[in-house]
């Protein structure tokens, strides 16, 4: 009986690879940023060949049939320019909140009170959407010197003296009411017990005698 024939895999058929490795200038060491990088990449290219740039460990690897070397060719240029200003691309907040490692409360916390520094903002529409959202942006490279001096664990402490100090002063606040509270129903009751009764000869009437 003979051997019936299957479709080959298309992991059978050879492929056309190539691979960027992603200066940490531009990851800044994060593995979201990455993926964003790779995002704005893929943006760049035909919707019909995104899917064929990928991330791995810090780096874009482009895979594609060896039936398309033309558009391997074309697709590899196009990222290879694309990735020559890269480091410059702006930092988004997903991205600053993985470098730094902080929470979105402070990042806005932050950028409200001027220590963290906007470089504009972006609008985008949200995919599958008609509604646009906005947000800011910041320098590469500002945050790459915030990361190197430690900026975000200086501004912990300084916050974390600032809720100490708020909490003392409430707390004056509180016992300072509390007291001028307590003076002033104090004066209510020493003035209560020196009502005049308004009756003529009544001091007259007391000291002969006559309430005893």
């Amino acid at each position: 009986m003979p051997k019936t024939k299957t479709k080959k895999n298309e992991s059978d058929y050879p492929e056309l690879m190539k691979e960027w490795q992603l200066p940490v200038t531009a990851t800044l060491g994060s593995a979201v940023r990455v993926k964003g990088i790779l995002q704005e990449i893929r943006s760049r290219l035909p919707s019909a060949v995104r899917k064929s740039l990928d991330m791995e460990t810090g780096a874009l690897i482009l895979v594609m049939p060896e039936t398309s070397k033309t558009a391997f060719r074309a697709i590899s240029a196009t990222v290879s320019k694309a990735l020559e200003d890269i480091a410059d691309l702006p930092v988004i907040p997903r991205e600053i909140e993985d470098i730094l490692t902080m929470s979105s409360s402070e990042r806005k916390r932050w950028l409200e009170d001027g220590r963290l520094r906007s470089a504009g903002t972006r609008t985008v529409r949200l995919q599958g959407r008609a509604r646009r959202i906005t947000f800011h942006v910041f320098d590469p490279r500002v945050i790459e010197d915030l990361l190197d001096r430690g900026a975000v664990d200086e501004w912990r402490v300084e916050d974390a003296a600032a809720r100490a100090e708020n909490r003392r002063r409430a707390a004056y606040q509180a016992k300072l009411t509390r007291s001028l509270r307590k003076k002033k129903a104090k004066r209510a009751e020493q003035e209560a017990g020196d009502v005049p009764t308004g009756l003529k000869g009544w001091d007259e009437f007391g000291s002969d005698g006559l309430l005893r």
